[in-house]
């Protein structure tokens, strides 16, 4: 009876997967629509216009909107590994297998000791709730690289480290993995391979096509996008005669006029405090556990994403698989964050694609969901924040100073 049980068990995540990803497998072929609005131009359009330029060995010098680390080129090109399909097609057969990855992946480690079912949930959730964005941007293919490093972590601390830097130079943000390591051996171990490994795909990358470091340039000029935190003052500003405009900018619409440099200015300023609250959080933490690593790069990850100038609807995927991976960890903590990010991820496909002409005109709706999935993504911030200072950083007893040392974390059989 156990046995059919566990059977059974097992087989029921398959089956939601399956059944929830052939749904998005339906909306990127076209076969079902979510509003009017063609998410996959990006894949059949720019995504194969960079892919072309690439084969010809270089990097996309004179497109502004190539805006990632050299490394991203191995996703655009990926598709080449399957020749016998059109591009588009390849490219979504191919995150479809890093998302069943990132499943079998949580799937796998649910088996272990400390380890629960909660993550593969939130997984096989999460996804779809951000609607056939998340399989037309090559965004996914990171996240499974960043999970892969956090679940490889917790006994490889070596491994996560490589994977870590590989993560970087395709999208930057997969670097924070490495902010909660276990101080000691795991740090040194971890860190160290994350610095060789990266350093020497840094070179290659140079030596492989020039221009591997354009993007930083185009980068820096990016104004503030209009799902961002920041760019809810220009969309009330409008109702009351504010005089800039909206406008296909750097690969994304951006407000531009009067005071926009000023508020990006200021998104920046919080995203320096938010880097320097993780610092202070670095040098006082104490207890590190097994899921430390990933409570630690879920709230990283949280805080960047809010306060950055651009809050595109895929960078939501980056929260979801840190989530799931928090979520797998019995004692892991972060469900009130994880809830709040599942719930910005719902209202996140209606504000994109849905409902995207109302966000752009800023209109009253697009403007509502707006503030009411950034809203939550604020409220996630905080709420993961305080769950890993008070996890992590001992308190004063008795007038005595804070604990020193490390706790070891637990590792998982």
């Amino acid at each position: 009876m156990t046995g059919r049980t566990s059977k059974g068990a097992g087989l029921l995540p398959c089956a939601a997967w399956a059944v929830t990803r052939a749904a998005l497998l339906l909306w990127v072929f076209g076969v079902l629509t979510l509003g009017t609005l063609d998410v996959t131009v990006d894949v059949s359009v720019i995504y194969r216009g960079w892919y072309e330029t690439l084969l010809t060995g270089t990097y996309p010098l004179d497109d502004v909107t190539w805006q990632y680390p050299p490394g991203a080129a191995l996703a655009i090109l990926s598709p080449s590994l399957l020749p016998f399909w059109e591009y588009a097609s390849a490219f979504y057969v191919l995150v479809l297998l890093c998302d069943a990855l990132v499943f079998g992946l949580l799937l796998y480690a649910g088996r272990r000791p400390g380890i629960r079912a909660a993550g593969t949930w939130v997984w096989i959730v999460g996804v779809p709730l951000l609607g056939p964005t998340v399989y037309a941007r090559y965004d996914l293919m990171v996240t499974a690289v960043a999970v892969a490093a956090l679940l490889a972590g917790v006994r490889h601390p070596k491994v996560l480290g490589a994977l870590a830097a590989f993560g970087a130079l395709l999208k930057v943000w997969p670097a924070l993995v490495l902010i909660g390591v276990r101080r000691g051996r795991p740090t040194r171990a971890a860190w160290s391979v994350a610095v060789l490994t990266g350093a020497g795909l840094a070179v290659g990358f140079a030596l492989w096509m020039p221009g591997a470091y354009a993007f930083l340039a185009f980068q820096r000029d990016r104004g503030l996008e209009i799902e961002s935190l920041g760019a809810l003052y220009f969309h009330l500003a409008r109702q009351v005669g504010w005089e800039g405009r909206v406008e296909l900018h750097y690969g994304s619409m951006e407000f531009l006029g009067p005071q926009v440099e000023l508020v990006s200015t200021l998104a920046l300023g919080l995203a320096v405090l938010a880097l320097g609250w993780l610092l202070v959080w670095r040098l006082r933490a104490r207890t590190f556990a097994a899921h430390t690593p990933a409570q630690a790069a879920f709230t990283a990850v949280l805080l960047f994403t809010t306060t950055s100038r651009v809050i595109s609807p895929q960078y939501m995927v980056w929260l979801v698989g840190l989530a799931a991976v928090c979520l797998a960890f019995r004692n892991g903590g972060m469900v009130r964050p994880a809830v709040l990010v599942l719930v910005a991820a719902g209202v996140t496909v209606l504000e994109f694609p849905v409902y995207f002409a109302e966000v752009v005109a800023s209109d009253a709706w697009g403007v509502a969901l707006l503030v009411v999935r950034n809203g939550l993504l604020v409220a996630a911030s905080v709420t993961a924040a305080r769950r890993l200072w008070r996890e992590t950083v001992p308190r004063a007893v008795a007038g005595l100073p804070p604990v020193g040392g490390d706790q070891p974390s637990r590792v998982l059989r």
